[in-house]
């Protein structure tokens, strides 16, 4: 990319986050906003190859795009613009819900390499809810996600809602895989900025009208409105995947864990404490055969 100032500075202030890459796809240039929607900055990957543990992108299957079908080695290939909505890996360890575009770079009709442009897919978030959300009596300090008071209360209204105008929803009981592990291993700093990482990647995870907060310790309660039994399966085990291919670096170690969900449909006969107690039964279930997975029921 030209060395000219002016054009530096379009190419910092741009909306999009913006990098290119040469044919050995070797990062040639990072603008501002690749920064702030990543995490990493230009002089941390510049003159690095993109595949070198920093973006590392997956599909909506959780499959690794730099080993099954990278969109900018494929667009340098066949000199196709491509266009997917994938999930990155930001520097802080969680995933980040993105829609690129890649597009080949030309010098003199001859393809030198190619650009990604990637702008990060937005959560929408009910106003009303939203409000009370801002509460901060209704808010855990340490992952900023609702807490089990506001939590209760939320599935108290959906129940309600259920029984009047029968709203369907399921609900998904989540624990992290061997956690006293990690706290034992990498201290309990790592493992609070472990929980932190989850609730990113959570609240990246679901659609605008979902819900999970901390029930407790490492301990995660989901809310799925207006869905059935089939989308609910989808949706946590999207959770799980992400989860999976998320890393936190810690003084020089990198760090991963996956979480075991039980999931479950609310039913007429039900309460509150009676689906929280089978979602927690069907969580145990995933526990017993083997972790990192979703049982419904």
């Amino acid at each position: 990319m030209q060395d000219d100032y002016g054009y530096k500075r379009l190419f910092d202030e741009m909306f999009e986050g913006v990098y290119c890459v040469d044919l050995n796809l070797k990062i040639t240039s990072w603008n501002k906003s690749a920064e702030e929607i990543t995490g990493f900055l230009a002089n941390e990957v510049l003159g690095r190859h993109c595949y070198d543990n920093i973006l590392e992108h997956v599909d909506q299957c959780g499959r690794q795009l730099c080993n099954v079908g990278c969109p900018l080695n494929q667009t340098m290939e066949d000199e196709i613009i491509r266009e997917a909505d994938i999930f990155l890996h930001h520097k802080s360890g969680h995933r980040v819900p993105v829609s690129i575009k890649t597009i080949p770079l030309y010098e003199n009709e001859n393809i030198i390499g190619a650009v990604e442009f990637m702008v990060r897919t937005p959560v929408i978030i009910d106003s009303d809810e939203a409000e009370k959300y801002k509460s901060l009596a209704m808010k855990d300090h340490l992952t900023g996600l609702p807490n089990r008071r506001y939590t209760e209360t939320y599935l108290e209204l959906k129940m309600k809602e259920y029984r009047t105008f029968n709203l369907p929803f399921g609900i998904a009981f989540i624990d992290v895989d061997h956690f006293k592990i990690v706290n034992d291993t990498y201290g309990h700093d790592a493992g609070d900025e472990i929980l932190k990482m989850l609730a990113r990647t959570y609240v990246n995870s679901t659609r605008g009208n979902d819900l999970i907060g901390r029930w407790g310790g490492e301990e995660f309660l989901a809310v799925f409105t207006n869905c059935q039994e089939d989308v609910l399966d989808q949706l946590v085990n999207k959770i799980r995947m992400l989860v999976e291919n998320s890393i936190l670096k810690v003084n020089n170690f990198e760090i991963k864990v996956t979480i075991s969900v039980g999931a479950t449909m609310v039913t007429p006969d039900d309460t509150v404490e009676s689906v929280v107690k089978r979602a927690d039964g069907l969580m145990y279930q995933s526990k017993e055969d083997g972790r990192n997975r979703c049982t419904l029921g």
